[in-house]
């Protein structure tokens, strides 16, 4: 039996704290699984190594923050709004906006574009009133499969240990990262956990980001792609359409 057989056969219960999360995860990669079955090839994924510190004074929006949108001239207008899980928000007259990956400052320019069409002078501020806590998901060979808030920094490595480490039957030196791009297709990694878990290469950690998966196999997978196709289409039990990720 492959990997994502026994992933679906041996585990039945999720610890966590969180109901069917499994629901929670097919949901999120849904929109993937309905692209082409051959994904194409990914850009190289930021390491700890590569990844630039972000500059002091420039947080961006995640997934989960709640923000107030204050209109100055038009308090009518005024609302605390939660960044859903597909970047959105919503306001009053102009509908959803793209809010993930602005910064404050960022949303509230292009607020202000947006309604010069609906107010004879807007002026708008975005603040940023309570950080969220976007999920990432661990699966395969680990202590405890499920759900896991993420954490600032967290890293691929790090999620794997909280999740409970790896099982004795786990394949160190090909975990699979699963990532949705910004098109929405859901693309597979494999990283080297063994050259970070020894100290060898600790550098070549992956920051996580919100939504992704971490796959622990059992074996070398050959066709990561392929591995992805069947993982997200045949191994999660959820009704095609649904659509809960960022």
């Amino acid at each position: 039996m492959g990997a994502v057989g026994l992933m679906a056969t041996r585990r039945s219960t999720i610890p966590f704290g969180t109901p069917a999360p499994w629901l929670v995860l097919a949901a999120s990669l849904t929109l993937a699984a309905c692209s082409a079955s051959r994904l194409p090839p990914s850009p190289p994924l930021p390491t700890l190594q590569s990844a630039a510190p972000a500059a002091a004074g420039t947080y961006v929006l995640q997934l989960g923050d709640a923000v107030s949108v204050k209109f100055y001239n038009s308090p009518e207008l005024n609302e605390d709004v939660v960044v859903r899980p597909d970047g959105m928000i919503s306001l009053q007259l102009i509908g959803d906006v793209k809010a993930a990956g602005l910064t404050p400052a960022a949303l509230a320019a292009d607020l202000t574009g947006r309604y010069v069409q609906e107010l004879s002078n807007p002026r708008i501020s975005v603040i940023v009133r309570q950080l969220g806590t976007p999920p990432i998901y661990v699966a395969g060979e680990v202590g405890r499969q499920g759900v896991l808030p993420l954490t600032g920094g967290m890293t691929l490595y790090q999620a794997i240990q909280q999740a409970g480490g790896f099982q004795i039957t786990a394949q160190r030196k090909q975990v699979i990262l699963i990532r949705r791009s910004p098109e929405g297709r859901a693309n597979g990694h494999s990283v080297d956990v063994a050259a970070v878990e020894s100290g060898e290469h600790p550098e070549q950690d992956i920051p996580l980001q919100p939504y992704d998966v971490v796959f622990v196999p059992t074996s070398f997978i050959a066709d990561v792609d392929n591995f992805v196709d069947l993982y997200i289409k045949r191994a999660l039990p959820v009704q095609p359409g649904v659509f809960l990720g960022p």
